[in-house]
């Protein structure tokens, strides 16, 4: 009862005219970041850290609190429309989300991206609310073998289960762990991989390589084709869901809040892993799974609910221990030290007002930007209306400018064409993009916390699994990796020859492999 209390002493807070203004240009500002390529909420709050200062902390905060939803939900709008993630955790939306696009439905992956975005930042944030100690409790109960396990968990994902070839998927992982190796050795601190050249001791930066393999890459894909293909127009669709379309989403809308809220609160989680299992789940789960590579909403709705999940999630370790678990938490988290607050066990007695004006300020950010978005959802299908050449010399311009921005450096612009030409010829030789793009931003995790696995075993290889939540992992892992194996062996008949079945399914097959290994 006495957080019901506090809760509403927070509305009250946030719903005065001058907070609640803080909160729609938050949400505005966030949804318009997260469309342009490269430019994300962690750099816009940077960049407002110095013009909010005169806000004070309440004010400051609810504004952040904004800029970090409709980033999260402007970036899939770009995945959506032009295949083109705003943000890293956007990347999963785009494969599905795009294909919808391109069939006349982007005004239904618009809307359930929307839809699914509120679902989940409502229910992440009632549990906020509610269970933020036990899973504070959870996540600092994990060790460095279980972080492993999961990142472990979300390579063999992208490559075993969701690619029609685990050859090309395995090859185009290895091509992003290479990329993510390029920096100092955080040991020893000696350059690994930068051959000489000093720009690259810090790596490269996940946005640049994001930006560079789908916007670089689909453009000059684009315009490789341009003149072979027609220039017809595609269809925007009808501008809301059907009833199918909502039996299919509020299924997936529900499990990626499940697997998004836990992981944002994990330490080495974000909001990358948990959306890239939720499509694989939703493939696995779906009723059509035939679907999934021709633009199925199921790829969408879930994905996105996670994304919105996690990043309610990521509030929970940064008010309850100051742990930030992303980027855009930690410069939140410089903004609470800038205002001479301490974010930790204390935070929730010493600023009671503040915490729960900020955890209200969700709810009404989420809100609003269902409000806001889901009507414009036709509007933002139009884009797809705009001459192609224009449309992607627009893109090109607005990449070229996130990817300077992110490090102000006129390097990343030559790091952006040469990532561009890695994703046109991966897309001419039939190689996924996702595994390179998950061996990047994982790939340096994975090392640390392999790294650190190995220092508590004393090198011994049993370290790995030395922790219940590993073994269980690991033993999903073994199942995701032998069930293939073990199904063809259960289908082998003895001297019986194929059955009718069999004849039919497998020509079906070999035409959805051949589809999804056709570059487009």
């Amino acid at each position: 009862m006495e957080t019901l209390d506090l809760l509403a002493g927070g509305f009250a807070d946030v719903l005065t005219p001058h907070n609640l203004l803080y909160a729609v240009i938050g949400v505005v500002v966030g949804t318009a970041v997260g469309v342009l390529p490269g430019i994300g909420p962690a750099m816009t709050v940077a960049l407002l850290l110095p013009i909010t200062s005169s806000l004070g902390p309440t004010g400051a905060l609810i504004m952040f609190a904004g800029i970090l939803y409709g980033g999260m939900y402007g970036g899939s709008t770009t995945s959506i429309l032009l295949n083109t993630p705003g943000e890293s955790s956007s990347v999963v939306t785009a494969i599905e989300g795009n294909l919808m696009a391109r069939s006349g439905r982007a005004a239904q992956a618009l809307a359930t991206a929307a839809i699914g975005s509120f679902v989940a930042g409502s229910i992440g944030n009632v549990l906020l609310v509610l269970f933020a100690p036990v899973v504070v409790a959870f996540a600092v109960s994990l060790g460095a073998p279980s972080y492993l396990a999961i990142m472990v968990l979300a390579f063999v994902a992208v490559t075993a289960v969701l690619g029609a070839s685990r050859v090309r998927g395995f090859a185009a992982l290895a091509i992003g762990l290479t990329i993510g190796a390029i920096a100092l050795d955080p040991v020893t601190g000696r350059q690994r991989l930068t051959f000489g050249v000093p720009q690259l001791a810090d790596g490269i930066d996940v946005v640049v390589v994001a930006v560079g393999i789908f916007a670089l890459g689909e453009a000059l894909w684009v315009a490789a084709h341009l003149r072979r293909t027609a220039g017809e127009i595609v269809p925007v669709g009808q501008p809301w869901m059907s009833r199918e379309d909502w039996s299919r989403s509020w299924r997936p809308w529900l499990r990626g809040t499940a697997l998004g809220f836990p992981f944002g609160a994990l330490p080495a989680g974000g909001a990358e892993m948990p959306t890239f299992l939720s499509y694989t789940i939703e493939k696995k789960l779906s009723r059509r799974p035939e679907e999934f590579g021709h633009g199925a909403i199921e790829g969408v709705a879930g994905p996105e609910a996670a994304n919105n999940a996690s990043a309610a999630g990521t509030l929970v370790p940064m008010l309850s221990l100051g742990l930030p678990t992303n980027a855009t938490a930690a410069i939140m988290l410089a903004a609470f030290t800038g205002f001479g607050i301490q974010p930790g066990p204390l935070l929730f007695e010493r600023e009671p007002d503040l915490v729960w004006a900020l955890i209200a300020s969700l709810f009404v950010g989420n809100l609003l930007l269902l409000v806001l978005n889901l009507p414009m959802a036709p509007l933002w299908a139009k884009l797809l209306r705009i001459p192609r050449p224009y449309l992607y010399a627009g893109i090109l311009f607005f990449a070229s400018m996130g990817a300077y921005a992110v490090n102000g450096s006129p390097f990343d612009l030559v790091l952006l064409l040469l990532l561009g030409l890695l994703g046109f010829m991966m897309r001419r030789y039939g190689l996924p993009v996702l595994p390179l793009v998950v061996g990047v931003i994982l790939g340096p995790r994975s090392e640390i916390q392999l790294r650190r696995t190995l220092q508590l075993s004393d090198g011994q290889l049993s370290g790995l699994w030395s922790e219940p939540v590993a073994v269980v992992v690991y033993a999903v892992i073994a199942v995701l990796v032998l069930w293939p194996l073990v199904a063809r062996l259960l289908r082998l008949r003895p001297a019986d020859g194929p059955g009718p079945d069999d004849e039919h399914a497998s020509p079906a097959a070999e035409e959805i492999d051949m589809h999804r290994r056709t570059p487009r």
